[in-house]
Parts: C-alpha cells; structure tokens; sequence
C-alpha cells in the first residue's frame, strides 16, 4: 500500500499531465502546418513532434479535422468582452485582439487550412460551424447588447453584421496575404457603425 502512494505520488496528479500533452499536441499542429502545409499534418507526425503517443491523441481527437479545430481554436477561439457602453469600442476590442493573433508567425496558412479542411465533401461540418459560431459569438453578443442598450439600429441583422466585423481580418490575412493592423481595425470599425450604427 505504501508503495503504491509512493508510486501515485511520484506520478503526480492527473490533470497536469493532460494539460501538458494537449498544449504539446496542439502546437505540434500549429507548427507542422505553419512550416509545411496540410499535407504534413499526420498523426504519425505530430505524434513525433509532441513526443507523446498516437493513442493519446486519438483520444483527444478522432479525427485529423477535429484536431486542426482544437488547434484553431487554442488560437483563435472565443472572447470575452464587457460592456464599455458603446458597441464600438466593444467591437474595437474584439478586432484588436484578433489582430494581436493573426499577426502571429503561420496563422495565416492555418487560417487558409481551416477552411480548405471545411470545404473537404468529407469534413464534418457540423463541427466547422460550431466553432464559427462559438468564434463569432461575441460579436453577436456585442451587437444584441448595443440594440438593447440603443446604439444600434433595432433592425439589424446580427448575423450578416457579424460577418462583417470578422471577414475583412480575414480576407486581408489570407486572400491578400497582409498582415491586418490597427488601421484596419478602425476602418472596419467606422463601416460598421455607420451600416447598423443608431445615428445620434
């Protein structure tokens, strides 16, 4: 018995392990991806690049699609915003912090990869969505916000709005091959609040 709390107790507890080896998985991605592209994105090689075992990714993730999201999302996942009292600034918030993870070293060939991967006839797409939607997420909150609180329009179509904050960062990373910047930030910014802005 004794020996056996000997052994537990060397091992340590649990979780920290779990959290080591995600972390360790989920960089492995961002890596592979980053310096060769999709292509290289294997188990077998990410398995290597973690140093940990394939049957412990496989049990995180089934599948390569549900890792490349898990790997997405580790960067580019939900927000937290609160409420400044002004859907623009709130907005501007959530821009900049995209900025600050886009403008990191291969999200722009992850991004690319991400919807390469979705638009796969054999992708799950229903796992896509759900991560759009938990990406887009606060901009919605943002806008429902600013129309109880009055400063956007009570009409507006929260969905199309949002995909109009989100697409141009986006569109500039990946189709322009730009960095976005703070100067994008407050273009999207004016645009928006002057589509569904409340006009005072």
């Amino acid at each position: 018995m004794v020996e056996k709390q000997t052994r537990d107790a060397a091992r340590g507890p649990g979780r920290p392990r779990e959290e080591r080896v995600t972390r360790a998985v989920l960089d492995a991605v961002l890596a592979l991806v980053a310096e060769q592209g999709m292509n290289a994105l294997t188990m077998d090689a990410v398995a290597v690049r973690a140093e940990v075992s394939k049957p412990a990714i496989y049990r995180r993730w089934p599948t390569k699609q549900d890792l490349l999201i898990a790997a997405a999302e580790s960067r580019v996942g939900p927000l937290s915003i609160p409420d400044l009292g002004d859907f623009r600034a709130e907005l501007r918030a959530v821009l900049t912090a995209r900025v600050e993870v886009y403008r990191a070293p291969g999200m722009n060939r992850l991004i690319a990869e991400v919807f390469s991967a979705a638009a796969d006839p054999g992708a799950g797409r229903s796992a896509y969505r759900a991560y759009i939607n938990r990406v887009m997420g606060e901009t919605g909150r943002i806008l429902e916000r600013g129309i109880v609180r009055g400063d956007v329009r009570p009409d507006t179509d929260v969905r199309s709005a949002a995909t109009m904050v989100a697409a141009p960062l986006v569109f500039r990373l990946v189709a322009e091959q730009e960095l976005p910047d703070s100067h994008l930030v407050e273009s999207v910014v004016e645009l928006v609040g002057r589509a569904v802005g409340v006009q005072h």
